[in-house]
């Protein structure tokens, strides 16, 4: 047996009896003693191997561990490093939110010769007079309430993931800022409409406020909520990018009362979020679903929230659309670079498309079946910058959302702590206490100056272009590495398709197989 087990027990014991009969030494007890406890208790417990050979000292490791992401972000990161976002995209958003200086010393630290380096052509002549913002408008001929949407938005975060200060923060910097907040799955809570933000609401399939007792969904409870005049749109997540095609359990023990009010569920019992809808099997059931979705709340917009995984299923929903007349009036292309709350790491690190390559899936679909004029498309993955806005344009989106960069606005320090309820800035979790330091007054214009200042940058960039918006950012004008001594625009790198080319030839189109495995009628793949 390892003399290392009584090292530590030895040497806390012989103080403390030297302490308990010298009086002067006897302050040393309070700290002695419980040390002493500790170490005793390490000694004889059976659970934790090391604890049991070096009792106390093998503690230390728990404590690193605790500190390892602290240590990581303030000491062993230099700029570039730290994910899922870097020391200096969090430094901009920090900056921006808190209407700092952004700009940056000494050219970039970026390698321009590497794969890391990919740059938008800028004109000889910028455009100066281009228009100081752009707004959206969102819905097709069937929508009777369409709406005018920031190009930047509150990307999904539920009550319940985030804490209630972090919930009312967000949506005062949407009313400050006059751009839209998406609920999340978990439905619309008390603080969603603490300052009268525009609100998405965004139905998972656990159909939370608007869910009947036998957890299906409840058209009547929709339409109440939907009618709400701070309910701007609907969105329907298919899937996110953190764990896409996977369900969860809501367990009893954190179904509070107001967790409870807002998802319209029993306090106190377990909650199940299936992994696949009851309302729809099919791409045609889903589009009639979103029709009924339009007319229940009164004509808003309607569409859907998904990762890219088969890609046959996209082209699947366009032949749906083809055979309806039915449009979704926007998608929502989420990457699996996405992601705030708690994931499977499998699923975080090996399911799902990446943003890029499923707004190019999407966009193919739309043009190529000549639906784009009635669909929008939001591009919603890591969109931290004004850069990243004008590449998401460039690769087919119509606007943009943000999670993660919204929260460092309200103050996150990606201390990775989002899953345990644990978190330092009281953002992620649901404790009282560490809700304190998040003062909303504080925060709520945090967010808006964030906001405001991103879309500011969008703007100098498609002046540089020489554009008169962001819509006209073509995938011609983005380049990327081939390597160290080749680039090449992106629509020679990625396929973009011409209007139409799926209905004129799809067998000349690098989709032609995806194409032909698609079906109106199944999600499964064409033998």
């Amino acid at each position: 047996m390892s003399p290392y087990r009584y090292l530590i027990p030895a040497l806390l014991l012989v103080p403390a009896i030297l302490a308990g009969l010298w009086p002067p030494a006897r302050p040393a007890l309070f700290l002695l003693v419980p040390l002493l406890a500790i170490a005793m208790w390490d000694f004889v417990q059976h659970k934790h191997t090391l604890r049991r050979n070096y009792p106390l000292i093998a503690r230390i490791r728990w404590i690193m561990e605790d500190l390892r992401p602290f240590a990581q972000a303030y000491i062993v990161e230099d700029d570039l490093d730290g994910r899922p976002f870097s020391h200096q995209a969090r430094a901009l958003v920090y900056a921006r939110a808190k209407g700092q200086l952004d700009a940056h010393p000494m050219g970039t630290e970026l390698d321009v010769y590497s794969d890391e380096y990919e740059w938008l052509g800028h004109s000889i002549g910028p455009n100066e007079a281009a228009p100081q913002q752009w707004r959206l408008d969102i819905g097709g001929p069937d929508t009777a309430k369409p709406y005018s949407s920031s190009l930047l938005n509150i990307s999904a975060m539920s009550f319940g993931s985030l804490s209630a200060r972090a919930i009312e923060a967000l949506n005062m910097g949407a009313a400050i800022g006059n751009f839209a907040h998406n609920t999340g799955e978990g439905g619309i809570c008390r603080y969603h409409r603490s300052h009268g933000g525009d609100l998405i609401w965004e139905i998972g399939s656990g159909y939370f406020g608007c869910r009947a007792k036998d957890g299906g969904f409840d058209a009547g409870a929709f339409a109440e909520r939907a009618q709400d005049d701070q309910v701007k749109m609907i969105e329907i997540k298919l899937s996110q990018g953190a764990k896409p095609g996977h369900g969860g359990v809501l367990p009893g023990a954190k179904v509070t009362a107001e967790i409870a009010e807002a998802r319209a569920i029993p306090e106190g019992e377990d909650c199940l979020s299936p992994a696949t809808h009851a309302t729809f099997s099919t791409p045609i059931e889903l589009l009639e679903w979103v029709a009924q979705l339009r007319e229940l709340s009164g004509g808003k917009p309607a569409g859907a929230k998904l990762c890219v995984g088969q890609p046959h299923e996209i082209f699947a929903l366009a032949k749906a659309m083809l055979e309806t007349g039915i449009t979704p009036d926007f998608l929502t292309v989420d990457g699996a670079e996405g992601g705030t709350g708690a994931a499977p790491l499998e699923l975080s690190n090996s399911v799902g498309m990446p943003l890029r390559e499923g707004l190019v899936f999407v966009r193919n679909a739309l043009v190529g079946t000549g639906l784009k004029p009635h669909v929008r498309i939001a591009a919603s993955g890591k969109i931290h910058s004004g850069a990243q806005m004008a590449k998401a344009f460039a690769m087919g989106a119509d606007w943009c959302n943000a999670a993660r960069p919204f929260m460092f606005s309200l103050g996150c320090v990606q201390s990775m702590q989002c899953h345990t309820g644990h978190c330092p800035t009281g953002i992620a979790t649901q404790t009282a206490w560490r809700q304190q330091g998040l003062v909303v007054e504080d925060k709520g214009p945090r967010v808006a100056r964030f906001q405001k200042q991103t879309l500011h940058s969008l703007r100098e960039i498609v002046v540089a272009m020489g554009l008169d918006n962001p819509w006209h950012i073509r995938p011609m004008d983005m380049r990327e590495r081939i390597n160290g001594a080749r680039s090449d625009a992106i629509d020679k790198i990625y396929p973009f398709l011409e209007d139409g080319a799926l209905l004129a030839d799809p067998e000349s189109t690098a989709f032609a197989r995806h194409w032909k495995a698609a079906r109106a009628d199944s999600f499964r793949r064409a033998i």
